[in-house]
C-alpha cells in the first residue's frame, strides 16, 4: 500500500496561486499513474487533474484546463499541482491519489491508494 501525504494547501486570493504537493511512501515495486481529486462541501469528489507513470500523459477537467499544472518526478516520489489563476470555485479539500495501472485517468475507481485531503479556500 502506497502512503500519500498532500501538502500546500490554505487560503488564496482570486486570481492567485497555489502549489499543492504529494509526498508518496511506499511505492517500491509499482508505477503508479497519480491523480488529483477534490471534493467541495455538500459535492461528490471529483477529479481534477492525472499524470501517467512516465509523465507523457496528462488530463484535466476542463474547469481547470489553462490554469493548473500537474507534474511528477517519480525520483523523489513527488507529484504537484500548480494552481494559477484561483477562483472560488477551486475551493474544496483536494486529494492525491495513486493508480498502480500507472494510468493517471480520469476514473477515480481506478485508483488504488488516497491521501487525507488538503483544503483550498480561495476568497478575498
Amino acid at each position: 500500500q502506497v502512503q500519500l501525504g498532500e501538502s500546500g494547501g490554505g487560503g488564496g486570493q482570486p486570481g492567485g496561486s497555489l502549489r499543492l504537493s504529494c509526498a508518496a511512501a511506499g511505492r517500491t515495486g509499482r508505477n503508479d499513474g497519480m491523480g488529483w481529486f477534490r471534493q467541495a462541501p455538500g459535492k461528490e469528489r471529483d477529479f481534477v487533474a492525472g499524470i501517467s507513470w512516465s509523465g507523457g500523459r496528462t488530463y484535466y477537467v476542463d474547469s481547470v484546463k489553462g490554469r493548473f499544472t500537474i507534474s511528477s518526478d517519480n525520483a523523489k516520489n513527488t507529484v504537484t499541482l500548480q494552481m494559477n489563476s484561483l477562483k472560488p470555485a477551486d475551493t474544496a479539500v483536494y486529494y492525491c491519489a495513486a493508480d498502480r495501472l500507472g494510468s493517471g485517468s480520469r476514473d477515480g475507481g481506478r485508483y488504488d491508494d488516497w491521501g487525507q485531503g488538503t483544503q483550498v479556500t480561495v476568497s478575498s
